[in-house]
């Protein structure tokens, strides 16, 4: 019998010791890090990896990540200086810099993430509405986001969060407005194509009417080169015309009265009056 409690005894003071051992003691690793809560009250905080004690069945630890976490915000809906509504799809990487103000204030991640993405998405609304829809998608952009990013930070800090960064993955157009702004750019496009086909047009016409009067020119040109090239022609004949016959007058008359035979005798009816200068030159050949 006395074994039996003493065996009992033994069981007992083992159980409390494994239980006084699991709940007295608690592990903070190197990603973490832990506050001891006693009655609503923070008691201390860990931030350095290690073995810690704590009172069983009293104190209460609760551990919070150390490391960066980022938290994908849903898109929002965002309308810029020139009333052009986009969709912002931003997210944030952030980390909980002070334990304590964050237990104080939010106490979980969760709601955490509720604060992170109202005031992420209240700043992203306030600045991108000082900018137009073209400054938001150009070289800007990283001035808008570091302005998110540096509000974002001065308004969580309170709730001891430290907000490293805030990035847009992407601005999109909703769907209702993105077949108007492709139906205006093709309007723009078509309109830009018709002012390229008439200035090309016009420049053709210039071209045309440019190339039509050198050709005039060079023609109105080569005419009066070759009516100064013929009358010199012409008039070089006549002086050899002269020449010639100034030589041998008898010889050109012959040659002449030659070339009226050629055309006389040509008709079946030859009519010659008595007086006619042709007939000496019957008379001499008989």
């Amino acid at each position: 019998m006395k074994n039996t409690t003493l065996w009992a005894v033994v069981i007992i003071i083992v159980f409390f010791g494994i239980l006084f051992g699991t709940t007295a003691f608690y592990i903070v690793d190197q990603t973490q890090q832990a506050i001891v809560i006693r009655f609503g009250n923070i008691l201390n905080i860990r931030t350095e990896p290690g073995i810690y004690v704590k009172t069983p069945f009293i104190d209460n630890v609760v551990k919070l990540e150390k490391r960066i976490m980022i938290y994908d915000i849903p898109v929002e809906r965002v309308i810029t200086s020139d009333r052009r509504t986009i969709l912002a799809d931003t997210y944030a990487i952030w980390r909980i810099e002070d334990p304590q103000k964050f237990i104080e204030t939010l106490r979980t991640v969760e709601v955490a993430k509720t604060r992170i993405d109202d005031i992420v998405y209240s700043h992203a609304r306030d600045v991108i509405g000082n900018y137009t829809f073209s400054e938001v998608l150009s070289f800007q952009r990283v001035a808008i986001l570091e302005d998110i990013k540096n509000r974002s930070e001065a308004s969580l800090q309170d709730f001891g969060i430290n907000v490293v960064d805030v990035r847009l993955k992407r601005t999109d157009l909703p769907q209702e407005n993105t077949e108007a702004v492709y139906e205006r750019m093709k309007s723009e496009r078509y309109a830009m194509a018709a002012q390229l086909r008439a200035e090309g047009e016009r420049e053709a016409q210039r071209i045309r009417a440019e190339a039509d009067k050198q050709a005039s020119r060079i023609r109105s040109d080569a005419q009066r080169e070759a009516e100064i090239i013929r009358g010199t022609g012409e008039a070089s004949a006549i002086n050899i015309y002269s020449q010639a016959y100034s030589l041998d007058q008898d010889f050109y008359e012959l040659q002449k009265i030659t070339d009226i035979y050629k055309d006389s005798f040509s008709n079946s009816v030859l009519v010659i009056p008595n007086d006619s200068p042709l007939l000496k030159f019957f008379y001499e050949v008989e």
